[in-house]
């Protein structure tokens, strides 16, 4: 490959009505090839390094995308002890996964020189979104090395607005619109889509998709020719490895066995057939002679390619058995489901629980609940501060029959997560319906494809065991694709294999009507439109089928919160209050807190919630908030004590700090000399407030309480 990037470049392109700017050959010269992008006030600096040669001893593509927020980008320093930028990010994890899915299907078969692309955002104005930017950069960037990607490819972010749709929307925009959805493609095909939606159709979705691909064209065309202004050459690969008298050996060998473990419908006896048969293939090249040039190919590169063709074999088997027979590897037909069963209210203490089981992939999901103040406060550069709705994806070894440590969350298990998070968001009731903070965490029990999926629906289940109000259910199926020349046939609910020799994982979550969330990635170079919107139809059939399932279950929320989950109570104060309540360093809230157990979260609008366990203690906090408001009101009724009594008249408490006085003549209906024995200090009474006089002085009544006001009282 020849570059010539030894003077600045500019390009300038226009999405959505807003200039993105790309220029190179000014920063990060010792990188292969380095952009920065541009849009408003949001800056990236978007760096690729290439390796001269493929690394030795792999059977992949060792391709590593990182996207980095700086907190400087939005003028703050990081919290946390060490006032430094730790891991990254939730949001930073799925910008990586959004840069990476739509560029590794466009790298050739045995390619396996290292490239690494850095994103990183210096600068952010809270308004242009930097995701798809991102992914711009990078691509730009790879162009700009000559690396043989099969690209370049766009990427735009598409919003609808008073039923217009609108390319790459502000975050104001977006907060606005019913449809969130990333595309990224080729100028021929999309490779990608990423979506959160408020309820939208099939047909919408499929509007959105050709809305951004006449963006993604232009973004391509772009970036072809700058790299031409560049005098950048795309290299040439050809793969140095001739594997074609390998795979006849494995062919011969194992064909038949390999075609009878995939015609017996049974996971366990495929297993034991495939390897026998690869036991025998081995066997078979050990047997060649030291100097074979396949022996000899395999000691110098340190590749099983054994291992890679004894895979190839599989997958034109398979493949073959679905284009040809209409049969999958467990014997279902093209739009059959797994069998499903269901079971809610598994675990005892828990708030709600939820099984989903469909197949071998079987998940846990719990759902707990707690009072506003345990939201996730989020320190990332967006302008989304907090969510009150939390969902974590944990995908142990055992559930794949594999030793392995525990560890935290990877990349697949955010983005899982994710998906299903996003999924259950819009059926969710407003935090003014439901004030408590939401926790589902879904455990992989056992997995054989579409876990992310099974997490979905058992989330849904979960949080409907749990009494939360939702506005329906949710469900998700996982589909795919098997592409032989002009012909192709789209799965419902693929297993794990078909997700691994297939061509495309395409997950749709919705209700009966309308989706919610979709996520689509191509292992092939792209999918076309016609091929896009049968899948998203056949989706929802499967979607329908896998609902129905699950409500033979559960049909609607449960109507009492299990007894183990906290109880909210809400109430207002006048804004003017807060501080009282709050106290000096915070020394009043404490104060409640410590005397009634309850958590305490105070909203900026006066209103309070009291999360308690303990209905007494949710009493007692409320009666000491009402205490630190009070305000007397002429017309008020009120039960107080007798602190202190005078010749004309006896002082009454109607809270801490605040009395009033009952005059003599307001004691009893008869006139009477002294106030003694009529009430005396330390007696509970009933009183009305009369008057409040100039000076702030409360003059209340005994005698001019009714007897309703005091049943009321």
């Amino acid at each position: 490959m020849t570059t010539t990037l030894n003077e600045t470049r500019r390009m300038e392109i226009e999405v959505g009505g807003k200039p993105v700017i790309i220029e190179t050959g000014k920063y990060a010269k010792s990188a292969t090839s380095s952009v920065t992008v541009t849009c408003g006030e949001t800056m990236l600096f978007v760096h690729a390094v290439v390796s001269p040669e493929p690394r030795v001893g792999i059977d992949f593509f060792p391709l590593l995308i990182d996207y980095e927020e700086r907190m400087s980008s939005i003028g703050r320093i990081p919290g946390g002890f060490t006032r430094t930028e730790g891991k990254p990010s939730e949001k930073a994890v799925l910008i990586s996964r959004l840069i990476d899915r739509p560029i590794r299907p466009l790298f050739p078969k045995g390619y396996r020189n290292d490239i690494q692309i850095v994103a990183q955002l210096f600068s952010y104005d809270q308004v242009h979104q930097p995701d798809t930017l991102a992914m711009l950069g990078a691509s730009t960037a790879l162009m700009l090395t000559g690396a043989p990607f099969e690209g370049p490819i766009g990427a735009v972010r598409v919003g609808k607005i008073d039923g217009q749709l609108i390319a790459n929307p502000t975050h104001q925009q977006s907060d606005k619109s019913d449809l969130d959805i990333v595309v990224a493609g080729t100028a021929e095909s999309v490779i990608m889509v990423e979506a959160g939606c408020n309820f939208v159709t099939e047909d919408e979705i499929m509007e959105a998709v050709e809305f951004a691909q006449v963006e993604i064209r232009k973004q391509v065309a772009a970036q072809l020719q700058f790299a031409k202004d560049c005098g950048v050459e795309r290299e040439e690969f050809v793969n140095p490895y001739d594997t074609s008298e390998l795979a006849a050996i494995i062919k011969d060998t194992a064909y038949d066995m390999v075609y009878d473990a995939y015609h017996n419908f049974d996971r366990d006896y495929r297993k034991a057939k495939l390897d026998e048969a690869k036991a025998l293939v081995k066997e078979k090249i050990e047997a060649l002679p030291e100097d074979h040039p396949i022996r000899t190919m395999m000691e110098e590169t340190g590749v099983d390619f054994v291992s890679e063709e004894f895979k190839y074999l599989e997958k034109k088997i398979m493949r073959a058995m679905i284009i040809n027979e209409g049969k999958r590897a467990d014997g279902r037909t093209i739009e059959e489901v797994r069998p499903i069963w269901c079971e809610t209210g598994v675990i005892p203490r828990a708030h709600g629980s939820a099984v989903f089981t469909r197949g071998q992939t079987q998940i846990l999901s719990v759902a707990t609940l707690a009072g506003p103040g345990m939201a996730l406060e989020l320190d990332g550069v967006d302008p989304l501060l907090k969510k009150r709705y939390m969902h974590k994806y944990i995908f142990p070894g055992f559930s794949v029959g594999e030793v392995k440590a525990l560890r935290g969350p990877g990349r697949r298990e955010v983005g899982h997560g994710n998906l299903a998070e996003r999924a259950n968001v819009p059926a969710l009731p407003s935090e003014e319906e439901f004030a408590y903070a939401i926790r589902v965490t879904s455990d992989v029990l056992e997995s054989n494809g579409s876990t992310s999926m099974g997490s979905t629906c058992g989330s849904s289940m979960a949080l409907m065991d749990a009494g939360v109000p939702v506005k329906c259910m949710i469900g998700g199926v996982a589909m795919g694709l098997i592409k032989e020349g002009d012909t192709d046939v789209v799965l419902t609910d693929i297993q794990g294999i078909e997700d691994f020799l297939g061509d495309m994982d395409f997950k749709v979550t919705g209700n009966d009507e309308a989706i919610t969330a979709l996520q689509m990635d191509m292992k092939i170079k792209g999918i076309s439109n016609e091929t896009l919107r049968r899948a998203l139809e056949q989706a929802k059939r499967g979607r329908l089928h896998i609902l129905g399932k699950m409500r033979e279950v559960i049909t609607e929320p449960r109507k009492e919160l299990s007894k183990y989950a906290p109880r909210i109570f809400s109430m207002n104060i006048d804004v003017e209050d807060i501080g009282a309540v709050i106290g000096p360093g915070g020394k009043n809230i404490r104060g409640i807190i410590d005397a009634s157990g309850a958590e305490i979260d105070i909203q900026d609008d006066g209103r309070v919630t009291i999360t308690s366990n303990d209905k007494g203690g949710a009493d007692i906090a409320i009666k000491m908030i009402e205490n630190m408001t009070f305000k007397p009101k002429e017309g008020m009724v009120r039960r107080g004590k007798v602190v202190r009594i005078i010749p004309i008249g006896a002082f009454v408490e109607l809270a801490p700090g605040k009395d009033g006085m009952v005059h003599i003549s307001q004691i009893c209906n008869e006139r009477i000399e002294t106030i003694e024995p009529h009430v005396n200090v330390g007696d509970e009474v009933i009183v009305k407030v009369i008057k409040i006089d100039d000076k702030g002085r409360v003059n209340l009544t005994i005698k001019g309480v009714t007897d309703e006001e005091k049943a009321s009282v």
